[in-house]
């Protein structure tokens, strides 16, 4: 699905999902503001739970996830922590429509990001948003789900 206020979802045969994204340097700027904004539309356009910038073709550190209706937009994010217990459940990417594999990731996660005020924050996450930002976060470093798949 696609309107004006939406994006294009780059898919998993494009190679710019295998390139690792870049710093964002004007998180406060109007040009971020609008990407983030875009972003969401289409996330929820394509009933996604999270979209990092690189999957729409802007190979830049950000990434949206929502999750039991709380919004979480995370620039230049840095984790910190994964912990050793692990999870594996189904797992699906917007750049891989119809694709669900069982990949196993860490249940907890502590991730060190800024805002879209520019403001540092700390995050500890389990459960579901936990996976999110560990799925979106491996997109920031050219890493896609199925590379974590194990037959």
């Amino acid at each position: 699905m696609f309107n004006s206020d939406s994006l294009k979802i780059i898919l998993g045969t494009d190679p710019l999902l295998r390139e690792k994204s870049k710093e964002v340097a004007n998180i406060t700027g109007p040009k971020t503001a609008t990407l983030i904004k875009k972003m969401i539309k289409t996330m929820r356009l394509n009933n996604g739970l999270g979209l990092s910038a690189i999957q729409v073709g802007e190979p830049l550190r950000i990434f949206i996830i929502e999750v039991d209706y709380n919004l979480h937009i995370i620039l230049n994010p840095v984790i910190k922590n994964i912990s050793k217990d692990k999870v594996k459940m189904e797992e699906g990417c917007l750049s891989f429509p119809g694709i669900f594999r069982p990949i196993e990731r860490g249940k907890k996660v502590a991730v060190v990001y800024y805002d879209q005020k520019g403001k540092k924050q700390k995050l500890k996450a389990r459960g579901m948003l936990a996976r999110a930002i560990q799925h979106e976060c491996d997109h920031l470093e050219g890493i896609l789900f199925l590379d974590r798949y194990k037959k």
